[in-house]
């Protein structure tokens, strides 16, 4: 027993002199400051929370718009602040262009696909991703026409309800859903499909699990969370279940595929060019490449859109003064007579007002996806070396003071000018910026502005009866703010 104890003291002392030395090597080589680290856990007692935001901002009040933390043994680099922020997305977008350190999501990715790969790889896959998806219609007329068409069986299956309180978080993962779907597989699923609702579900639950206090565990210290049993097990089971779906559709492709016949749809067109590249040992055009595509796609198209108009709406529910002059604006432009439409969008700045400020709001992503040094860059006087994986905080950009005058408030003000015009804000960025931005922006921007305006000119969004107030605070702010759910009540106009 002596013999352990000394030993592990010894352990201490030389972990203890390691983190001292790293310490003076980081100031040594200029690089920002941060908070000490522990061995093995680095900064994890002071930065894991239900608020991981907040206990960024705290720490921005310590030491800077530009930080250094360490998850586990790793050295990361916090940016926070529109400035800070832009620099790196932006004005040095190059060097920052490579994906950092995302354990859960690196896992599932493999270094394929489009959201986590690097190098020639992204760029190939990107532009191809971004050239089918406007091959079959992302920003153009034909999506326009199938997110109305879509909306047209929101709209039913809304006043199915009556008036009555419900909670919508399914209802919504279903139509945004769909329009994903639509592109990837040329598929629609009805709203009442069970495997289908089964899929959402799991979906929802995988990121609710990705930003529960094990999936931070697992961000900080994935070696040893690989090895230790917990929630975060669970996750890759949802996960996993999600993936199988995809395969699922990817394999009823494969069987049904006609080389001679236009492509159906998103797979069809990668099947496509897996046969014309079948001959090149470098091609990136592989059936894996493919799988990790479809999942990047299908879940970020699916979640994060139906997050936000949940939210949106929840938040109209709150603000009935601002839900009414959203009523008056799409009678005056639109109607009654016939469905808003996108050509209606430039004659609306309430509108798109509105929703613009619920997604800087909402934040949903308030961390933002890692990005990776190319070189050693220097950044607000401090050098970042070369590998280094940088944070790019959005929500401190949404929410930066010099930006929006009531940062913490919803106020459709932010973006409207003295003349009522919409009004752009470059610190807006809820899909990140830059040439590694949301390659689905546009598609989410289009989805956002229907199916509100399509709600909206229909119904009256309002509280259950007999409940005076929602509680809009976010209920999990991690990687991926998670608003509360609750029932509303669609009363016809």
């Amino acid at each position: 027993m002596d013999l352990l104890g000394g030993t592990t003291i010894l352990l201490i002392i030389c972990l203890t002199l390691l983190v001292t030395w790293k310490m003076s090597a980081a100031k040594k080589k200029n690089l920002p400051p941060g908070p000490t680290p522990l061995p093995f856990l680095g900064n994890l007692l002071q930065v894991i929370s239900s608020n991981l935001p907040e206990r960024l901002r705290k720490m921005s009040d310590i030491y800077g718009p530009v930080f250094t933390l360490y998850f586990g043994s790793e050295r990361v680099v916090i940016a926070y602040g529109y400035e800070p922020v832009k620099k790196v997305l932006i004005d040095n977008g190059d060097d920052f262009l490579d994906r950092g350190r995302m354990p859960s999501t690196d896992k599932a990715g493999n270094n394929l696909g489009v959201l986590v790969s690097n190098g020639q790889r992204w760029q190939q896959i990107r532009r191809f991703s971004l050239m089918t998806m406007r091959n079959f219609g992302m920003g153009k007329k034909s999506i326009e026409e199938h997110i109305q068409e879509e909306a047209e069986y929101l709209m039913k299956a809304l006043r199915a309800t009556k008036g009555r309180p419900f909670n919508p978080i399914t209802l919504f993962s279903s139509a945004t859903c769909n329009i994903i779907s639509h592109i990837l597989f040329a598929d629609r699923f009805d709203y009442q499909d069970e495997d289908y609702i089964r899929m959402l579900k799991l979906l929802s639950e995988a990121f609710v699990l990705d930003n529960s206090y094990a999936g931070q565990l697992y961000y900080f210290i994935p070696e040893l969370m690989d090895f230790l049993p917990g929630p975060h097990k669970t996750l890759f089971k949802k996960w996993s279940h999600v993936e199988a779906f995809v395969a699922r559709k990817v394999e009823e492709h494969e069987k049904t595929l006609d080389p001679s016949s236009v492509p159906r749809d998103f797979v069809d067109s990668f099947l496509l060019k897996m046969e014309q590249e079948k001959n090149n040992p470098e091609t990136e055009f592989t059936r894996e490449n493919l799988m990790v595509t479809i999942n990047d796609l299908f879940s970020a198209g699916t979640e994060t859109t139906s997050t936000t108009l949940r939210y949106l709406l929840m938040v109209l529910a709150e603000h009935q003064a601002v839900q009414a002059k959203v009523h008056e604006e799409i009678d005056r432009v639109v109607g009654r007579e016939r469905p808003p439409a996108m050509k209606d969008r430039p004659e609306m700045p309430y509108t798109e007002a509105v929703i613009h400020e619920a997604q800087r709001l909402l934040n949903l992503l308030p961390f933002g996806l890692a990005r990776r040094t190319r070189r050693d860059v220097e950044l607000e006087g401090f050098t970042i070396p070369k590998g280094t994986s940088v944070y790019s905080v959005l929500g401190s950009a949404l929410r930066d003071p010099k930006q929006f005058k009531t940062p913490y408030k919803f106020d459709p003000g932010h973006f409207l000018d003295e003349n009522g015009s919409f009004k752009k804000n470059g610190a807006d960025m809820p899909f990140s910026s830059g040439k590694r931005n949301c390659l689905g922006e546009g598609l989410a921007r289009m989805e956002l502005f229907l199916y509100t305006s399509n709600i909206l000119q229909s119904f009256h969004v309002k509280h259950p009866p007999g409940v005076a107030h929602i509680d809009l605070t976010i209920k999990l702010s991690s990687f991926v703010n998670l608003p509360p759910e609750a029932d509303l009540c669609f009363c016809p106009r």
